[in-house]
């Protein structure tokens, strides 16, 4: 029978190029994924080995990812999950929340599961173990340098406390926890995700101090309070993760402090903060539809709006899913603000606008 454990034992490399020549028209993908379908070189893909209640509403899915993974990945980064649901791909990003092991073949993310969210109550409460997702590869640069600050600061909102999470795992695995003070507010003891694993964190390093706020009975964390919670906050390189309000707030208190240079904030939901374009009439040559869009409405949009088929998946900038090829024109990156016009460059439309007239081939 053939087995996992065999397939480490075979240059599947060279297994691909012999198919490749026995396979064709067909990619030798399409044989190797009846074997195991986390084969692919096509798509980077991962299979849900197990789905960890964590609270109430929380779950850690430990995923094994297949071909093109790599597991050097910066503890706070996070990953896009793509799953089929109702028919479609939903894609969504997640905080790795188990720490990087270039030795291991699995991966975890922590999700909350949202009133209003579709993917993240399904990734909860309806994956199976078993289940093939499409994965994206690790981003972000809410992540602490090797080796960490001697003196650290983490303010936790609810499920920010997952990228936090990799990032206190590694150091406890490594033995280089530094002088760490954590503040972690949640509604109530039962909702905060890890809780018994950071109290034996904290019992196991004397330099580890940690915080908890109940804001259902305490109210919210009032940072005119930070003095006595951790008198040398100024002095400290701060990580804060949470809500948006939450996270205004920490910005505004930083720099009225003058200390805005030594925070971190890692937001949740796509910000695209970037300056929009000028607008333009924007081509989809093929589909022999035209429309006008302002400065402020993504190509996918505006494709949309015209009636086009347009490829989307994540619409956050992460899957790459919606990317088309720019024939000619320019677009302005809503993230970053930065303009891109090569002729046939690939370009992700959820995430771009208009700098003039452009045209697309869809």
């Amino acid at each position: 029978m053939f087995t996992e454990r065999m397939a480490g034992t075979i240059p599947w490399e060279r297994v691909r190029r012999a198919g490749s020549k026995l396979t064709t028209p067909l990619h030798p993908d399409d044989y190797l994924s009846l074997l195991n379908p986390l084969w692919s070189s096509r798509e980077l893909r991962g299979r849900i080995e197990k789905v960890i209640p964590e609270t109430e509403d929380a779950a850690t899915l430990v995923i094994r990812p297949g071909w093109g993974w790599h597991y050097d990945h910066s503890p706070g980064q996070y990953v896009g999950i793509g799953v089929q649901v109702e028919g479609r791909f939903q894609w969504r990003s997640y905080s790795v929340s188990s720490p990087p092991r270039r030795s291991g073949r699995t991966i975890s993310i922590t999700v909350r599961a949202m009133p209003e969210g579709l993917l993240s109550a399904h990734l909860v409460k309806g994956l199976e173990p078993g289940t093939i997702v499409r994965l994206a590869k690790p981003e972000g640069d809410f992540v602490m340098p090797d080796p960490p600050p001697a003196q650290v600061l983490f303010l936790v909102g609810g499920s920010g406390i997952t990228p936090v999470m990799a990032m206190l795992r590694t150091l406890d695995r490594r033995g280089t926890m530094p002088d760490v003070v954590l503040h972690y507010s949640s509604p109530t003891a039962d909702r905060m995700i890890f809780r018994d694993e950071l109290k034996a964190l904290s019992d196991k390093h004397e330099q580890l101090t940690l915080h908890e706020l109940h804001t259902d009975v305490d109210g919210m964390l009032d940072l005119a309070e930070m003095d006595r919670i951790c008198p040398d906050w100024k002095q400290r390189s701060t990580w804060a993760c949470g809500p948006g309000p939450m996270l205004d707030a920490v910005t505004e208190h930083w720099e009225q402090a003058g200390v805005e240079d030594n925070l971190h904030l890692e937001r949740f939901s796509l910000e695209l903060g970037g300056e929009g374009g000028e607008g333009g009439t924007i081509t989809f040559r093929n589909s022999n539809k035209t429309i006008d869009a302002d400065g402020a409405t993504t190509v996918l949009e505006a494709g949309e709006q015209a009636g086009v088929g347009m490829p989307y998946g994540c619409r956050m900038g992460i899957c790459h899913t919606c990317t088309l090829t720019l024939v000619s024109g320019t677009i302005r990156d809503l993230r970053s603000g930065d303009e891109f016009g090569q002729p046939n460059e690939p370009v992700q439309t959820c995430v771009t606008a208009a700098v003039g007239d452009c045209t697309f081939d869809i």
